[in-house]
């Protein structure tokens, strides 16, 4: 049975103002992504929409504007270093400063065991799950450190912390998150940038329901794993980015928060 939360959840940013800030979330044509995006401009942030897919990303773009808030949307593939420069030039010119940014930005494959897992397959999720938060914070602090202090989340996940059997790769690729977090967490402390990562559990978006569609099986694996019974609303974990970027959470840097319905706590 399904909780009242996972039914329908408004979101809750009470006391968390972004009023004036510029703000560039990636991947954020759909999902997490999307939803972080509505969360910020709900905040009253200027928000740049950025994700390789077009109609997804100018439909975010829009849904901010419709619900009064401030968003540009900006096409751009994170794995090519040109268009992540690009795009934080483009976020910079159009609102004058870069406050936060969150990378969603990521690529899950069919499961697979390690000995089966196809090389092209690798190649793709690791391009864009690290290769692509590396380039996006190389040009984000770049940004930041000029500007004197901002904040970072990357989205990771709860296979970041943990084994993942059949989802070898794409747990590697979240492990690596977890050192390029904490690498950019310490070698900009002093300069006012903060840099943290999010762990969700399953989180109810469309990446996971084609998982779910694929390996219908796996539903009640993912349920039973987490004590709290329920996949996590899309809204829920924007809001802790939301946290994560605020002034609540002033002193907090390299830390990679779980977002994860105990799943991690087993």
């Amino acid at each position: 049975m399904k909780g009242k939360k996972e039914q329908g959840r408004e979101p809750a940013q009470a006391g968390i103002s972004f009023a004036g800030k510029a703000v560039l979330v990636t991947g954020a044509a759909g999902g997490i992504g999307r939803a972080v995006a509505l969360a910020f401009g709900r905040a009253g942030a200027c928000v740049v929409v950025a994700d390789i897919a077009v109609d997804g990303g100018h439909s975010t773009a829009a849904m901010i504007v419709e619900n009064g808030g401030k968003a540009l949307f900006v096409a751009a593939n994170v794995t090519r270093e040109q268009e992540v420069a690009a795009l934080v030039d483009k976020a910079v010119h159009h609102y004058g400063r870069l406050d936060c940014a969150v990378n969603c930005a990521a690529l899950f494959e069919e499961s697979a065991r390690l000995a089966e897992f196809d090389e092209a397959a690798y190649d793709r999720i690791m391009d864009v799950n690290v290769k692509g938060v590396w380039l996006s914070m190389k040009y984000q602090l770049r940004q930041m450190g000029k500007q004197g202090g901002g904040a970072i989340v990357n989205l990771s996940s709860s296979f970041g912390q943990v084994g993942a059997p059949g989802q070898g790769v794409y747990a590697a690729s979240k492990h690596a998150l977890a050192g390029l977090t904490k690498s950019a967490a310490l070698e900009h402390a002093k300069e006012g940038i903060r840099v943290n990562a999010l762990c969700p559990g399953a989180v109810r978006t469309p990446m996971l329901a084609r998982a779910l569609q694929r390996e219908p099986a796996m539903e009640k694996k993912l349920r039973a794993a987490h004590p709290m019974g329920r996949f996590a609303e899309a809204s829920e974990i924007a809001d802790a980015v939301l946290w994560l970027c605020s002034e609540q959470a002033s002193f907090v840097t390299g830390h990679e928060l779980s977002v994860d319905g105990g799943f991690t706590a087993i």
